[in-house]
């Protein structure tokens, strides 16, 4: 979920929640590498029952890394993920589940957000293929060598990674390949039931893991003490974990590290930038090892503790309401806590102006949160129902503020600019050795706590003073006659350096860069984290320092006058079933997939003044779109060699009914921020019903591969033959050897399954149903292997896993899933008996004692 700084701040609040994940790095005997045996017990102290991959996050890095050299091939990219799915695994090492989810067609209200980062992608992408060459016309007039540039179809366009294209398609194949190299080859794999849902599944990969938690809840059959991991960067994990009440539930992400080397664009080595390459001749005597082999490096990983975070918000939250008329309800107040982050950012709504993670926004709805609670006798939600009549007395609170916030946002970006001046000013003095480096001269017999002070005071002298450089520079130009800004020219393009956490985390990762006139920094310049944007002044025109700054707002955004209040509550209405929306989403699965927000901007808090008896409705029945039909609705023409050729001229053609929906020249407005990729694509909407009915004239033009690329698909399930399920998974392959591997289809082209109930006691405890699929391989046969020249990736033979369709249970329409922790879950031996809230308590390398270690041995059979 795009929520810039949500982890940071969550980390910094609550400290406990992070341990270090312990990792078993492979050992080399004879020059031959040998993996760690994740047979034997978890080094992490800790039994995980199921794992599950949000894969976006692993498909990104590994097809176009931002610090490594990008993959030669679409082959060595497969590889890049096998490898780092094993690493996973091998820290996990799952007993019962592996669970892997790629990103299928999502709802209308995500699509917005991608069709901006896709046309924002392609655009760069072009920009920056202009600015390379124009530099390497320079170097190679000057005699410099270079490597020969890459040819068009050597380069990688990311936004392949979507549904629906060939891409997605052979990786789709390549995975199935990897789990039965697994399952019929690793002895960890052999008592573990695997699900992929690929790209033909329809459903974000989180949510599609989220809907697969809830659906086995709600099954008699399951562990209530199930220990959950989930590997992913994304923000809302977090929210999503603890919005399926499961005890005991982990979340694992690669440790942030700012600043890592990256490759110069032109030569391919490191420690210098593009624009200061000097070719093939450069001398590399500079460069350290870190920035030579980047390869070698591995980041490391971290578990966040869920239960942990639990009990932080269990003593906040209850802090101040233990008085109520009613019985706290923790597991009510922690949903609500889930719906207040809503405001500060996701990924289906823009946040609103009064609301900033940097100036406490969460604390502050807390605040107004535990004194609604109060004067309603209420909850705000009620497993994925808002109560609006609440929401708009919290509103109201709110709205009383903003005035005040505006005028205090402006106070301290004026004190950041006065402290910015002041760490320049000593970043530009000569450096000695007592500023630089004063623990050299240290006296003989100093107390811990001296000694401690000058740590504390030589780190802010070397480290503040670069950052304060950093700071200065990203801040010496800002544009300020102009602040929408046409992304039309190669000037504008200018890679970012400044690391972003996790608004974008790999899932559909893009290269923002700054907006034009912003100085331009080098590659191997030293940067901060992102607090160097923090404390920006005013820079739309908005003055929400000042008088009449509501009217300012509305008509530079909207184009209305303050005065229209019957637009403004629609736009507050807009943005309430907007709210109602994401929360059923997380609670309860998709309730719209037509929905979206018809806005780029969010209302103030003070406009929802009328919302107490709106009822959003979302009983209208919605399905996904096609596959085809999600590429047309995000993808830029310049991305339309992953279209099928016959719907080109859709895009291209100035006289096409759709050519309005394809713009080569937009808007990004910064909106208030500095950099261009912090700012608003101002991209129409797509009308739903005419794409459709235009695309509805061009399907008979697509050739057979293509009609089963555009087709809605189902998850698979793998078992080894030793598993207790394969029996069952083998009967309904039977079914369909009897049936010579015929497959019956309905009128869109669909498979029509017949489905079997799994017997839970033979899958670990998980419910479902199987259905035969075409494309399992029989056992004793042989898989292809789909990677050549690798030895490590040769032909599964024989092969010894078998596949089948899988879905989850099915519930009757209306059905409401609980939000509340299941009957018979094991309390967890608490780990916050003495810490304070704000404790500083360093990151352990040991799980925290409230998760409860379970040994290989109980019931993981």
């Amino acid at each position: 979920m795009g929520v810039p700084s949500f982890f940071r701040w969550l980390q910094r609040k609550y400290p406990s929640i992070i341990t270090n994940a312990v990792e078993e790095r492979k050992t080399e005997i004879n020059g031959t590498e040998i993996p760690s045996d994740c047979t034997k017990p978890n080094p992490n102290n800790q039994e995980f029952d199921n794992l599950y991959l949000d894969m976006n996050g692993i498909i990104h890095p590994c097809t176009h890394p931002e610090n490594r050299p990008a993959p030669k091939s679409e082959e060595e990219m497969f590889v890049l993920i096998f490898e780092y799915i094993d690493r996973l695994f091998s820290i996990v090492r799952p007993r019962r589940l592996l669970y892997m989810a790629i990103d299928g067609v999502a709802p209308r209200a995500k699509m917005n957000q991608q069709r901006s980062r896709r046309f924002r992608a392609a655009k760069e992408a072009i920009e920056k293929e202009e600015e390379i060459h124009k530099i390497r016309e320079k170097l190679e007039a000057e005699g410099i060598p270079l490597p020969p540039a890459k040819k068009a179809e050597e380069k990688f366009d990311s936004n392949c990674i979507t549904p629906g294209t060939p891409f997605m398609d052979r990786l789709a194949i390549a995975l199935r390949y990897y789990v039965h190299k697994k399952i019929s080859s690793d002895p960890a794999w052999e008592n573990i039931q695997v699900i992929l849902s690929d790209a033909n599944a329809p459903g974000e990969g989180e949510h599609k893991i989220m809907d697969f938690i809830r659906r086995q809840r709600a099954s008699s059959s399951h562990d209530p003490n199930t220990v959950h991991c989930l590997c992913g960067a994304d923000a809302d994990l977090i929210m999503l974990g603890l919005a399926t009440h499961e005890a005991n539930f982990n979340i694992l992400r690669e440790e942030f590290v700012p600043n890592q080397p990256r490759p110069c664009e032109l030569c391919h080595q490191y420690g210098h930038g593009m624009k200061d390459c000097q070719g093939l001749a450069a001398e590399d005597d500079k460069v350290s090892d870190v920035q030579a082999n980047p390869i070698d490096r591995k980041t490391n990983f971290i578990f966040i503790r869920l239960p942990i975070l639990r009990e932080y918000l269990e003593r906040d939250l209850k802090d101040g309401m233990m008085d109520l008329p009613f019985e706290f309800d923790l597991e009510r107040a922690i949903d609500d806590w889930v719906f207040m982050c809503f405001f500060v950012g996701n990924d289906f709504l823009p946040h609103l102006p009064s609301l900033e993670i940097r100036e406490n926004a969460i604390d502050r709805l807390i605040r107004l949160y535990k004194q609604m609670v109060r004067e309603s006798k209420g909850w705000l939600t009620d497993a994925g129902e808002v109560s609006l009549d609440r929401v708009q007395i919290m509103m109201k609170g709110l709205g009383e503020m903003e005035d005040q916030i505006f005028v205090q946002r402006q106070k301290s970006a004026k004190r950041w600019k006065k402290i910015q001046r002041k760490r320049s000013r000593q970043s530009n003095m000569p450096q000695n050795d007592s500023l630089v480096a004063p623990s050299e001269n240290l006296p003989e017999k100093m107390t811990a706590k001296e000694l401690i002070d000058v740590r504390k005071e030589e780190k802010m002298n070397t480290a503040e003073c670069k950052e304060a450089e950093m700071k200065l520079k990203s801040l010496l130009n800002i544009p300020s006659e102009s602040h929408r800004i046409e992304v039309e020219t190669p000037r504008h393009t200018v890679k970012r350096s400044a690391p972003v956490e996790e608004e974008n985390s790999g899932n559909d990762s893009t290269t923002d860069p700054p907006p034009t006139k912003i100085v331009k920094i080098a590659a191997t310049a030293t940067s901060s984290d992102d607090d160097s944007e923090e404390e920006e002044e005013n820079l739309d025109g908005i003055d929400f320092h000042k008088p009449g700054w509501k009217s300012r707002y509305y008509l530079a955004k909207f184009n209305i006058q303050e005065d229209d209040v019957e637009f403004r509550r629609k736009i507050a209405r807009d943005y309430v079933e907007g709210l109602c929306w994401v929360l059923k989403y997380y609670y309860q699965g998709c309730p719209s997939w037509d929905w979206f927000f018809p806005h780029h901007y969010a209302p103030f808090a003070s406009d929802f003044d009328a919302i107490a008896d709106f009822v959003p409705d979302f009983s209208k029945p919605t399905k996904p779109f096609n596959p085809f039909e999600q590429l047309m609705a995000v993808f830029p023409a310049a991305s339309r060699a992953h279209i099928p050729e016959a719907w080109h001229s859709l895009m291209t053609e100035a006289d096409s009914p759709l050519s309005e929906f394809y713009p080569t020249n937009f808007k990004i407005d910064l909106n208030g921020k500095k950099f261009a990729w912090q700012g608003v694509v101002l991209l129409p909407f797509v009308d739903q019903k005419k794409l459709l009915e235009e695309l509805s004239k061009v399907y008979s033009k697509l050739t057979d591969d293509e009609k089963r690329r555009n087709i809605r698909g189902v998850d698979r399930i793998f078992v080894k033959n030793s598993h207790t399920l394969f029996t069952a998974l083998n009967e309904v392959f039977g079914l369909g050897k009897e049936s010579n591997f015929e497959v019956k289809k309905d009128a869109d082209g669909s498979v029509i399954r017949e489905w079997v109930p799994i017997d839970p006691s033979l899958a670990n405890g998980m419910a479902g149903e199987i259905a035969f699929d075409k494309d399992a391989v029989e056992i004793g046969g042989v898989f292809p292997s789909i990677i050549h020249n690798n030895v490590e990736y040769m032909n599964v033979d024989p092969n010894c896993c078998m596949m089948a369709s899988y879905r989850d249970p099915v519930f009757p329409n209306g059905f409401k899933f609980s939000a509340v922790l299941l009957e018979g879950v094991a309390e967890l031996e608490r780990t916050l008996k003495h810490a304070q809230p704000n404790d500083e308590m360093p990151i352990s390398s040991q799980p925290p004692q409230s998760v409860s270690h379970r040994s290989g041995s109980d019931s993981h059979a």
